[in-house]
């Protein structure tokens, strides 16, 4: 396998220093180059051709979604942003990944550095060898995707139906085509994604302003509602309990699972004693978490989906439920929400009627 070529840009001299160091450890990473502001990066990407870029979000002279969205339109490559995580941080990373970003990592302060070094150091390499596997062919700006069209739906035949989604690298953009196209009859959505918490609270209020369906973070004990969209914080495990024939979020502030919480396995399994009722979808992220939990819908009797490797950013989460047959079916991106309507309209009748035929 070829070494992977990283160009970090960044404007502290100090944390390209850590970086670099964190990476040359790795014998499958090359640190080729460093820039401390987009000019001089714009001529090393000339220069050295990386494969991957590391990309601080906020820079002197231009700042990093300026340069991104130049980036993305002369051109494409996988950029990994370093984020802080702040409330502008959020933002401005939320707005990298509309723009093409494959993925961030937060950025920890210099005072918290070295307690969090080897953590960091693990997600930072995972990240740049996902990063360097994504296709040019997927950074696309979903703002060049033009207007969303929300679906036509004649409304949820089966009953106490609910759609639980899963996603990580790439989620937020996966997540928003699927969001934007549904109506306000919707069936319930829950939602794990792998996002911290101050990201977490910021992607449910930017979907909420650009979908009909309403978007939240979910909050411990709320009622879910048809036409309504909970996502898990980004520092509890989201589940789902039944009771007196209602469904209600619970959060749970338990250790992490397949390393992450929240965790897609926890909110999939949490939904096996409703199984029938059930439509679980796992998208594009690297890693397998999701798919054990998938299986284990699918041997209950839910209707389990993946999103298939030409739409996915990293084929990692969907591609093991793959190899464990987790899935009923495999969908590109573009036709999964117009799935999940057909499916939430599909009561007993209808489905025997459909065999049948």
């Amino acid at each position: 396998m070829d070494t992977i070529k990283v160009l970090i840009v960044d404007d502290s001299s100090v944390i390209r220093g850590i970086v670099k160091e964190i990476l040359s450890d790795d014998p499958l990473i090359e640190v080729i180059g460093e820039a401390k502001d987009p000019f001089v990066a714009r001529e090393l990407i000339k220069k050295l051709n990386p494969d991957v870029l590391t990309l601080d979000v906020e820079m002197p002279k231009m700042d990093g979604i300026t340069f991104l969205s130049n980036l993305m339109r002369l051109r494409p490559m996988p950029v990994l942003m370093l984020s802080t995580l702040t409330t502008q941080g959020a933002e401005t990373t939320l707005k990298a990944l509309e723009l093409g970003a494959v993925d961030f990592i937060a950025k920890p302060s210099f005072k918290d550095l070295l307690s969090v070094k080897e953590s960091f150091k693990d997600v930072l390499v995972t990240k740049i060898k996902s990063a360097a596997l994504v296709e040019k062919s997927q950074h696309l700006s979903s703002e060049a995707t033009g207007k969303v069209k929300t679906l036509s739906f004649s409304g949820v035949e089966r009953e106490n139906h609910i759609v639980a989604l899963g996603a990580s690298t790439g989620g937020t953009e996966a997540l928003k085509q699927i969001l934007m196209k549904l109506p306000l009859n919707s069936p319930p959505i829950v939602i794990t994604l792998h996002i911290p918490k101050v990201f977490s609270a910021h992607f449910a209020a930017r979907m909420n302003k650009n979908c009909e369906v309403e978007v939240v973070e979910a909050k411990h004990g709320q009622k879910i509602k048809q036409g309504c969209v909970y996502i898990a914080p980004g520092d509890k495990h989201l589940k789902i309990e039944s009771k007196g024939g209602a469904l209600f979020c619970v959060l749970d502030d338990s250790e992490e699972v397949n390393r992450h919480k929240p965790a897609v396995d926890v909110l999939f399994n949490s939904l096996i004693p409703i199984a029938n009722n059930v439509q679980a979808v796992l998208l594009t992220g690297m890693g397998q978490d999701g798919a054990k939990g998938l299986l284990n819908l699918k041997n209950n009797g839910a209707m389990t989906i993946i999103q298939n490797k030409e739409s996915s950013l990293i084929w990692g989460m969907p591609g093991r439920a793959h190899q464990l047959n987790a899935h009923i079916k495999q969908i590109a991106l573009s036709n999964i929400a117009k799935e999940l309507l057909k499916y939430s309209t599909l009561n007993k009748d209808k489905m025997r009627a459909e065999t049948n035929g």
